[in-house]
């Protein structure tokens, strides 16, 4: 067996925990990722027989019977996972009644995967459902996109509208917009069942007065859609105060959006 902490998925995760704690958008135990891997990578560093220990979930995953994550553990400081992986993350495989994971490495220290990660199976069943390649669902508290949520409208239409007009990239980054929750109990089904039905529609949801939840096809890119809200967040709590003298405008959204051939929710301009 290869030594699984020089597999590729355990070093991405360790990289992308560490920069997430670095940029302020995961303090304390705050944040939580999970990514689908491929089994056959996975069983080059891990016995498919070895069964550390069986965890139940509290959810029915029966959709993801068999399917293997690597996923952030309950309780565990992002700023730590570099250092001690095995502690702080784990990969787990969904059991055959869709209802437990079999832990197939981690949590050394006899913990569980976040309290979240009914939310994160839930979310990854609704992305595969419109995209098979979706892998991250990566969940964190960007200060200024949390910051935007007690000044603006949590209106999807509209919260979306003034990131698009933060940037010239924004439109083109998420083309799809930002879907908006209201503030709801966090660690539970409930939360997680909203999220997972916004999924269907975007690959980023917020979570009022909360944080965010992005899913996509690599970590790069998940990553990269946060990175760009958190930017246009940011400009426009840098200027939300001043007067407006220049704005990108609805028709030049559209010929960003035109020119780089993607596909953008028309019904969010006003046209």
């Amino acid at each position: 067996m290869k030594n699984i902490l020089n597999a590729p998925f355990v070093e991405e995760m360790r990289k992308t925990t560490a920069n997430m704690y670095r940029l302020g958008w995961d303090e304390r135990n705050g944040g939580n990722i999970s990514c689908l891997l491929d089994e056959e990578e996975v069983y080059q560093y891990l016995d498919k027989n070895e069964v550390i220990r069986s965890i139940p979930m509290g959810f029915d995953a029966a959709s993801l019977v068999g399917k293997v994550f690597i996923v952030t553990g309950t309780g565990k400081y992002f700023k730590n996972v570099d250092e001690d992986p095995e502690t702080n993350l784990g990969i787990v495989r969904i059991g055959e009644d869709g209802k437990t994971a079999e832990l197939l490495w981690g949590f050394s220290d006899g913990g569980k995967f976040t309290s979240e990660f009914p939310a994160h199976l839930m979310s990854h069943m609704a992305r595969l459902s419109v995209d098979p390649e979706n892998r991250v669902v990566l969940h964190c508290h960007p200060t200024y996109t949390l910051a935007m949520n007690y000044v603006h409208e949590l209106d999807e239409k509209k919260f979306t509208h003034t990131l698009w007009e933060m940037c010239t990239e924004c439109i083109v980054v998420f083309p799809d917009g930002v879907g908006v929750l209201p503030w709801m109990l966090c660690g539970t089904n409930t939360i997680g069942e909203a999220t997972a039905e916004k999924m269907k529609e975007f690959r980023l949801v917020v979570w009022g007065m909360h944080g965010i939840y992005g899913a996509g096809k690599t970590m790069d890119e998940t990553f990269g859609l946060i990175e760009t809200v958190e930017k246009a967040a940011q400009i426009y709590m840098l200027t939300a105060h001043l007067p407006r003298i220049n704005t990108i405008k609805d028709e030049e959204m559209v010929e960003l959006a035109e020119y780089f051939g993607v596909k953008y929710r028309k019904d969010f301009l006003n046209l």
